[in-house]
């Protein structure tokens, strides 16, 4: 043996034998945590990449299948929920997770099988609605079915107006998009999308189509956004808001308009400031964010005012808007409360007094 060979004492064998077990231990698995697989890592990708990226099948796309030498073969397919399609002559295919060049060939050699010489052609007729996740500084963070056009997918913008919008912490200038890629195992890109390009230049580019499985995180700004006014009056939340007017309105109540509406301008859909009775110096905001805490401003009611986040803020989902009492309205509201009893019995006693005339 090794150790015979090497005429070691006893006391140095056993402390050698020792050794050795405690470098085997360290070793072997060093060797097995290098030998197993990592994990998928999105890589990191510029965003003129998302136009090239292939479309991947699943279960709900609609197909046609064309044959340009056996016409009678031709007609739609429907991806099922086992992410399949039944070919004629061939039967149940699964092609979920393949690109349409991919599956073109695949049918190809299957009918090959059949056909001596078979010229086919695979079309997307009607894409699936894409199932995407949105997270990050979005207003209602979740996973979204989209819908898009009969023949396109919903882009980009799209998905964010579902997830309602973008909060005022939002950085649109760092806005990542992760994507799956066609083979296994899984594999993922990055893209960094700057929507500041979008709204202020109509980059397209930072605007794509959106597709199955993708997941869109919206980042936050470390320092309040420049252009937060300009950000606010964007398309970047939904056409409409359910906003809530109350106190000294003509229409109190819920009122629904535009996303992004200036508080001056909710105020005025509902009806506007009841004429002496509005204190225009005392309107407040309650706004519930998403951390759960609760916002409360005042502003000046100024109809010549612009949007302003200091002095007329866009409105936002579930916003509560109170215009408060004037004085005068205050002191009548209080004289009302005081003698509306008295009125009362003045009109008892002037029903005695037409009783006993009757007498």
């Amino acid at each position: 043996s090794l150790l015979h060979q090497a005429r070691l004492p006893k006391t140095s064998a056993t402390a050698f034998g020792r050794g050795l077990c405690l470098v085997l231990g360290v070793l072997l698995p060093l060797q097995a945590l290098a030998s197993t697989p990592a994990a998928p890592i999105a890589q990191p990708v510029a965003v003129s990449t998302l136009q090239e990226d292939p479309y991947l099948l699943g279960p709900g796309d609609q197909l046609n299948l064309r044959f340009y030498d056996a016409q009678e073969l031709s007609g739609p397919l429907t991806v099922i929920s086992d992410g399949s399609v039944s070919l004629p002559l061939v039967g149940n295919v699964r092609v979920q997770g393949l690109t349409l060049s991919q599956a073109e060939r695949w049918f190809t050699s299957l009918f090959r099988k059949q056909l001596q010489n078979p010229q086919l052609q695979l079309l997307v007729a009607t894409p699936r609605p894409p199932r995407v996740a949105l997270v990050g500084e979005i207003e209602f963070p979740g996973v979204y079915t989209l819908s898009g056009s009969q023949s396109s997918l919903p882009a980009l913008v799209d998905g964010i107006q579902a997830a309602g919008g973008i909060t005022l912490n939002a950085d649109l200038r760092q806005v990542i998009l992760q994507r799956r890629m066609p083979g296994e195992p899984a594999s993922f890109k990055r893209v960094s999308l700057d929507l500041m390009q979008l709204l202020q230049e109509g980059d397209q580019l930072q605007n794509p189509l959106l597709y199955d499985g993708d997941t869109i995180r919206v980042t936050r700004a470390d320092q309040p956004v420049a252009e937060s006014v300009e950000v606010a009056t964007a398309n970047f939340s939904p056409k409409t808001i359910q906003v809530y007017i109350l106190g000294e309105v003509n229409g109190r109540g819920s009122v629904s308009v535009p996303a992004n509406t200036p508080l001056i301008q909710g105020i005025m859909a509902a009806g506007g400031p009841q004429f002496g009775r509005a204190n225009k110096s005392n309107v407040e905001l309650i706004r519930l964010n998403r951390n759960g805490t609760v916002e409360r401003r005042r502003f000046r009611l100024d109809l010549s005012q612009g949007a302003s986040n200091a002095k007329n803020p866009p409105l936002r989902q579930g916003d509560v808007v109170i215009v408060n009492r004037s004085g005068i309205a205050l002191m009548s509201d209080t004289i009302t409360a005081i003698t509306q009893p008295l009125t009362g019995l003045v009109n008892v006693w002037a029903l005695v007094q037409l009783v006993q005339d009757q007498r």
